[in-house]
């Protein structure tokens, strides 16, 4: 996916290619009468938090929130820090309303941030200037108002992805790159950090986790990029970096896998050594591995592995226990001929059996009504019709959107359809 501008492109490109409480009072009541069985699935009120030992955690119904080149929020850069927040507050009762119980908000989208980062600059998307104070905490709020609205606030954070572009001249003289230019790798057209190098996994790291160690948020979250997805023609130049530190591997491709794996598996050991409480979850490409190239894999033909290009081995991860859930992004219709929905969500079923993992699915909803899109997304019921096959599947916990502007505008009522068929009742712990 591309939980950001080139989402809608590769998300959905199939074979050839391609994302405290606070308070309880009378704003909790009122909370709970609007937000119906939104705010009882989110534990509001409950004497004995979801999630805690002998607890079901409910089923996640979440969305996503892009800040990245204004995807979703804010509209654009340079609104004032009252416009910001009522925006923001806007999609929170859009959550609310849909019967949802989580949003997935974007607060590290090129390693900047959208709190007062001690590592990084303010973001961009707030006011237009890179390293300009907003005026405002737009994180701490957003934790803040969703917790006071029974909502799950998942802070979601771009790993490696330093700029849309790849001119470090165009980044803040103090940004983290310039001062070390030796970090960075400008591939396809933007500049990443170098996943191969220990002080930059240390760094990304360091600057996640002030988040999780300043705010109560419910869960870190990471979208599909680690290394860039491939782009024709072009070599990501780490040739340097394999040379000093992939002694002992048996090819780049593992060292490059056993680096995202590193990452992966220190930062949810972290989380845990800063807040027990805190979950780690990673919202993967759909495709692990096609069952022709590992008979492991699924039976599709995804132009994209993200095992061989990514090297994210992303079902290693599950199989192993490193994070607290997945959210595959399934962004194809059921019958897809190369990545069909239903072989993709009993493949996923199958892979996090056993582990203790949640499995949540990543839903397109971007896709439907798109003229653009086959035929299936134009049919207001196709994602309803996912909901009700991922009934069959006992690992299946939830669904996630894409993202807050479709959740909202819903173009042909195709959430509209979902909520009315399968988040009309109160979601019950467990159910």
């Amino acid at each position: 996916m591309e939980h950001g501008t080139s989402r809608g492109t590769h998300r959905g490109a199939g074979p050839l290619g391609r994302r405290e409480f606070v308070g309880a009072g009378a704003a909790m009541v009122a909370a709970l009468l609007t937000a119906g069985d939104s705010a009882f699935a989110a534990g509001a009120g409950a004497e004995a938090a979801p999630g805690a030992p002998g607890v079901p955690r409910p089923a996640l119904r979440g969305m996503w929130i892009a800040t990245v080149t204004n995807r979703d929020w804010p509209s654009k850069p340079g609104l004032t820090a009252a416009a910001q927040r009522s925006e923001l507050i806007r999609h929170l009762d859009t959550a609310v309303k849909r019967g949802l119980n989580a949003v997935v908000l974007q607060v590290r989208p090129t390693a900047d941030a959208l709190w007062p980062s001690p590592y990084e600059p303010w973001a961009q998307y707030l006011s237009g200037t890179q390293g300009q104070d907003p005026g405002w905490d737009p994180l701490g709020t957003a934790v803040r108002e969703a917790h006071a609205r029974g909502l799950e606030l998942h802070a979601w954070f771009n790993p490696y992805r330093v700029a849309n572009h790849t001119d470090p001249t165009r980044l803040i003289a103090t940004h983290p790159a310039r001062l070390h230019p030796e970090w960075i790798v400008p591939y396809g057209g933007k500049l990443y950090y170098n996943p191969g190098l220990p002080e930059v996994r240390r760094f990304v790291q360091d600057a996640m986790l002030d988040a999780v160690e300043r705010y109560e948020v419910d869960a870190v979250h990471w979208d599909d990029y680690f290394y860039p997805y491939p782009v024709a023609g072009e070599t990501f130049d780490d040739a340097d970096a394999y040379r000093r530190h992939g002694a002992g591997s048996a090819s780049k491709a593992a060292w490059r896998r056993g680096n995202i794996d590193l990452l992966v598996r220190e930062t949810g050991a972290r989380i845990k050594e800063i807040k027990p409480d805190v979950r780690f979850g990673i919202s993967p490409f759909g495709v692990w591995r096609n069952a022709t190239t590992d008979p492991l894999g699924s039976d599709t033909r995804g132009g994209v592995q993200t095992y061989d290009d990514l090297y994210a081995d992303t079902r290693a991860w599950v199989r192993n226990g490193w994070i607290d859930y997945i959210v595959p992004q399934l962004y194809w219709h059921i019958g897809y001929t190369a990545c069909d929905y239903a072989k993709l969500l009993r493949w996923w079923d199958a892979t996090v059996r056993g582990t203790g993992v949640d499995l949540y699915i990543g839903e397109a909803l971007y896709k439907a009504g798109d003229q653009a899109q086959p035929a299936a997304w134009q049919d207001p019921a196709e994602l309803s019709r996912h909901l009700t096959l991922a009934r069959e599947y006992a690992g299946v916990r939830g669904h996630c959107f894409f993202s807050a502007k479709e959740v909202g505008a819903d173009p042909i009522g195709a959430m509209t359809r979902v909520v009315a068929d399968h988040y009309g009742k109160r979601a019950r712990p467990g159910v």
